[in-house]
């Protein structure tokens, strides 16, 4: 009887436990379905868009296949050259020729302007097709170009990934460095690096000392200033922005300033704006709240009997300090770098306006792709980079705290 009784109770704790958490999914599902479409779909699209780009090879299906077999040696074949004519008379009449084109002018500068002119003639070109094409222009004689045309034609490939790190395939296959003038984005990435290091350093310079100071007044005054580290987000980040250019350019208050004082001659004014000088700048007085609020966040709990009982011990204010306050607030200061520095890397509007040649950051090249040049796949390549730089530092935030974690228990 007491078996039968138990084996009910057990049953009934079961179907509660089971019934509370389909509850509890019933009311995170709205929010789950809301991360996959606006978060995890775009991020999948974005990497999928990296490395699969079938247009070209739907567009000129059976020059793509006929391709499969050239060794690259030399142009090839006259098979190849006339199925590229069919191709081109049916991707005309479809209206597809110029999307082709484009494709094409990623992998090949000029690669545009041959073959949207290939299209117009194809209707007209009669065997043999491999002189008719090298008639038209002598780039049709080249590997070079017929390299890149194989290399458009691949479904899957690495090339905008190699792009990102300034690399290309040869004509024969192989990966090789890109041009030196047109090695670009390495440096691009290293100073987004170094911005986004420099600004964290920044404003935890800047910001400790404020949360300290707001985490140790009494709390109606500390409320008050706080309200003063939050008057950035009631402004707009274009207005911010902007208020920098007024401060910084060559005829700005700063200059003006120091010029009025002695300080700078007036024919030697300081370059402040439109290099990486003014994006630092205007960055770290932006993201310096989102480095106050996390210290403040754990400042705020942590008791002044710790530092008193320091001293009582024989420790100097500054000893007491740095060996006990100090590393209380170590989460507060890494929770806080961690949050400035991916803000800092996927900064795109404050770069754009006062970072001029010098100070434009990677995200700024990433919407070049996207708006101007329209080659998606770069962008994509170059964004998925970011991402996974962005969570191997996340990993490692999250790694090292657990073993400081453990190490504490």
């Amino acid at each position: 009887m007491a078996g039968e009784i138990a084996g009910a109770v057990a049953e009934d704790f079961r179907r509660a436990r089971l019934q509370g958490r389909l509850q509890a999914l019933a009311l995170v599902a709205p929010l789950l379905f809301f991360i996959l479409v606006t978060f995890a779909a775009p991020i999948a699209a974005m990497l999928t868009r990296s490395v699969y780009n079938p247009e070209f090879a739907e567009i000129l299906p059976d020059t793509v296949a006929a391709l499969g077999d050239w060794d690259r040696a030399g142009p090839p074949g006259e098979p190849v050259f006339a199925a590229l004519a069919a191709d081109l008379v049916r991707a005309r009449e479809a209206g597809t020729a110029t999307r082709a084109a484009t494709r094409l002018n990623f992998e090949y500068a000029g690669g545009r302007s041959l073959l949207t002119q290939a299209a117009r003639e194809a209707g007209n070109l009669k065997p043999p097709y491999t002189e008719a094409f090298a008639a038209l222009d002598p780039r049709w004689r080249s590997v070079e170009t017929w390299a890149a045309i194989a290399l458009a034609g691949e479904r899957f490939t690495a090339t905008h990934y190699l792009a990102a790190a300034d690399l290309r395939y040869a004509p024969d296959g192989g990966i090789i460095a890109e041009q030196e003038e047109n090695q670009i984005y390495v440096t691009l990435f290293l100073r987004t690096l170094w911005v986004a290091g420099l600004v964290t350093l920044l404003t935890l310079i800047l910001g400790y000392p404020v949360a300290y100071v707001l985490a140790h007044l009494p709390l109606k005054m500390s409320n008050l200033l706080m309200i003063l580290v939050l008057l950035p987000f009631w402004t707009s980040l274009l207005v911010r922005t902007t208020s920098w250019i007024v401060l910084l350019q060559g005829q700005g208050v700063i200059n003006s300033l120091l010029v009025g004082i002695g300080l700078v001659p007036d024919a030697q004014r300081l370059e402040l704006i439109y290099n990486a000088t003014g994006t630092t700048v205007a960055m770290t007085h932006i993201l310096l709240p989102f480095m106050i609020l996390p210290l403040y966040s754990v400042m705020r709990t942590i008791s002044p009997a710790y530092v008193r009982a320091a001293q009582s011990m024989g420790a100097t204010p500054l000893v007491a300090f740095l060996r006990v306050y100090a590393p209380l607030t170590v989460p507060g200061a890494g929770a806080g770098a961690l949050l400035v520095f991916i803000l800092a890397m996927g900064y795109y509007i404050t770069p754009a306006l006062v970072g001029g040649r010098t100070g434009q950051l990677i995200s700024n090249m990433i919407a070049y792709h996207m708006q101007s040049s329209l080659n998606w796949g770069l962008a994509a390549a170059l964004g998925g980079v970011l991402l996974a730089g962005v969570l191997a530092l996340y990993f490692l935030y999250a790694r090292i705290v657990g073993i400081e974690r453990m190490r504490l228990a």
